[in-house]
Formats: C-alpha cells, sequence, structure tokens
C-alpha cells in the first residue's frame, strides 16, 4: 500500500450495537468511547438517537466527554432524526437513504428523485443549524452507479462535507471495491468514506482496497462485530495501515485491551486465531518455529505482539521441540539433565496427542515423573 490520506470512524457503539442481542449500557460505551479516543481514532459514531430516548441521553454523554475525537451519530432523512442528532451536540450527524432499487420500492414506495429530494432538505437543514453531515448511500453497491452519483453530487451542493459509501450486504470483493471507489473518487471530487460488511469475509480487505483507491474515511467496529457476519474490523484495519500503509499515528498498544473490553461488553466470544488480538494470535507450538523466534522472532512474526498490547506465549504440545521446551522449563526455574529433558519431551508429546493441554500445572506434573519423584 502506498501511504494514504485516511481517518478511521469507528462504528462500534451504533452499528456495532446493532448485532444481534448485544446492548451496550451508556457507561460501557463511555468506556468504550475513552479507549477508542486514546487510540487515535478520529471520528467516533457514538449511537443512533432516535431509537430511545437513553440512547440519545448516552450518544450526547459521549459528545460532551471533552474527547479529541469528532463525534458522529445517524440519522434518517427526516427532520425529527436530525433534530434530534443536534439535540445531541455532536460534531457530525450521518443522514443515510437508501439508493438501491430493491431498497427504495420496498421501503419508501416512490420514486427515488423523491427520496432524494427529501433528503436533501434534511441535510439543509444539519447544516443551517451548524452541524457537519455526511451523505450516505444505503446498499450503494447494488445501486444504479449513475443515479449513484448524482445522489453524491446534490448530497454535496447542498452541504455534505463527507460522501459514504456503504457495502450493505458485503456483495463486493476486492477488485470490485476499487473500480467503483476508484470511479467515484475520480469523479465527485469529494471526500468519500468506505463502509464494509463482512458477509462474505470481504470486510477489512475491502476497506483498505477503497482506501487504496482514495477513500478518505475508513469505517470499522472493534473485533468486526455489527450486523450478520459484521464490519471491519479495527485492530485488523489498523495493523494493516501500520504495516503496510505507513500510518503510524495510532496508538495500537491499547487494542488488545479494547478488543477484551468490548468482548466482555457485547458478550461475544472471540474465535482463539482472531487476527492481532486473539489468544493465539502470537501462540507457537512448533518446535522448529520456536527454535527460530528464539534467535529472531520476526521469523515468524510479522510485527510484534507488544506493539498491539499482546503478549508472545510458547505452547507445549505434539509439536514441540527440545528447545522450546528448555526454554519454557528454564523460565519455570527447573533444572534438568539432558536425559531428563528427553524424557520430559517424550511425556509431553505422548500427553497432548490424547488431545489434553500442557497446562503449567500437568507439565510440573510430568517434570517430576521425568526425574523419578512422586508427585504430590
Amino acid at each position: 500500500m502506498k501511504p494514504r490520506n485516511v481517518e478511521i470512524c469507528d462504528v462500534t457503539l451504533r452499528d456495532g450495537e446493532q448485532t444481534p442481542g448485544v446492548s451496550f449500557s451508556c457507561e460501557e460505551k463511555s468506556e468504550i468511547a475513552r479507549m477508542l479516543d486514546a487510540v487515535g481514532v478520529e471520528v467516533i459514531e457514538a449511537g443512533f438517537p432516535n431509537v430511545s430516548s437513553n440512547e440519545k441521553t448516552c450518544v450526547k454523554t459521549i459528545a460532551n466527554l471533552g474527547l479529541s475525537a469528532r463525534i458522529c451519530c445517524l440519522a434518517r432523512a427526516r427532520e425529527p432524526d436530525v433534530t434530534a442528532a443536534i439535540d445531541c451536540d455532536v460534531d457530525m450527524v450521518s443522514i443515510f437513504i437508501p439508493t438501491s432499487d430493491l431498497h427504495i420500492r420496498l421501503k419508501f414506495k416512490k420514486p427515488r428523485e423523491q427520496v432524494l429530494a427529501d433528503a436533501l432538505r434534511c441535510i439543509e437543514y444539519a447544516r443551517d443549524h451548524g452541524i457537519q453531515v455526511r451523505f450516505a448511500a444505503e446498499d450503494a453497491s447494488r445501486t444504479d452507479i449513475g443515479f449513484l452519483k448524482e445522489v453524491y453530487r446534490q448530497g454535496a451542493e447542498h452541504g455534505a462535507t463527507l460522501l459514504s459509501f456503504a457495502d450493505t450486504v458485503g456483495c463486493l470483493l476486492p477488485m470490485e471495491m476499487y473500480m467503483v471507489m476508484s470511479d467515484l473518487v475520480q469523479t465527485i471530487k469529494k471526500p468519500m468514506c468506505a463502509h464494509c460488511h463482512n458477509d462474505m469475509g470481504c470486510a477489512v480487505a475491502n476497506t483498505l482496497t477503497a482506501a487504496e483507491a482514495g477513500a478518505f474515511q475508513l469505517h470499522t467496529t472493534v473485533n468486526g462485530i455489527g450486523e450478520r457476519s459484521g464490519n471491519a474490523a479495527l485492530e485488523e484495519v489498523l495493523i494493516a495501515l501500520r504495516m503496510k500503509g505507513g500510518i503510524d499515528r495510532y496508538d495500537l498498544s491499547y487494542l488488545t485491551t479494547l478488543s477484551r473490553l468490548v468482548e466482555k461488553y457485547a458478550g461475544i466470544t472471540l474465535p482463539r486465531n482472531k487476527p492481532v488480538v486473539g489468544d493465539l494470535a502470537f501462540s507457537h507450538e512448533s518446535g522448529i518455529h520456536i527454535a527460530a523466534i528464539l534467535e529472531d522472532p520476526s521469523t515468524y512474526e510479522f510485527f510484534p505482539p507488544d506493539l498491539v498490547g499482546g503478549e508472545r506465549k510458547f505452547i507445549l504440545g505434539k509439536h514441540t521441540g527440545k528447545k522450546a521446551l528448555e526454554y519454557v522449563v528454564s523460565s519455570m526455574g527447573c533444572d534438568l539433565s539432558e536425559k531428563q529433558i528427553c524424557r520430559v519431551l517424550d511425556l509431553v508429546k505422548e500427553h497432548s496427542e490424547q488431545k489434553c493441554s500442557i497446562t503449567p500445572v500437568i507439565l510440573r506434573k510430568i517434570i517430576k515423573k521425568a526425574k523419578g519423584e512422586r508427585p504430590a
């Protein structure tokens, strides 16, 4: 990736909360917002004020936390929604309309030109009240490209500062994203936003590809939570921007702690092999790998665990080698002979092949057995 002029808008507190069964309290939202701010996320989408009076209170609370990040909220293209956003003291309102023929036909049952005209009045209303507008096209990826460009052109003319492209059902592949975003960036000549869903597992790839094509604002959620299969994962997008995009202004050391916080509050357990923040992200069992890592960690780690607040772990098991075992045993303060090390290694492999984990307690029992000591 070439260095890009991008910013992050994290939508964990709004789109992430739309994960089925997830609901954050106001205190939980505030804590997540503070940590997103510590990471250096430029925009935090705090919620959808018109959902409920409590949601409106939460959005207003976050808007008044004094964070460095700009605070955004969502609104339909309806005056009451925009009024609620204005009442919350947010910096930006994201006004959205469905733009695909499928969505317009099912949701509005009126001409698409009328849907756009109603939205343009809401943009003007928000701008008249001194609030920045991001104009979002829902289901943009399945919208007639000619009409989509007209939506963005008129939205910009009526005062929208940012124009958002939503791959609402995650139907695009990266090459398709590159083609459409490149076209929009070159044609509209206004800052574009990429909002990607993960239905085919392409949300992070599509988000990074959109940045390559010239998109400015990239939308993410912590742990990739969100409707159905979720959104582009903040931690994966940020590490890619750091390692491949030349962007080092974010403090990635908070990512693992932030991930655990959202995992706890959302009640959604992460896969152990989740990239960047999963339990196994920096765990190694292969003897060949560990032997090399002990010489130089970069042999099998593209980025160090401390960069993202993680921790390197050596796991003993079927694939463990002698050097790895010696390192682990030594770190436990045990002194074994060459013969005892070999015996412990045999017992570790035998135990793990029974699909049993080698916990520290079990390892100590194995060491005692190898030394001929009776277990306590």
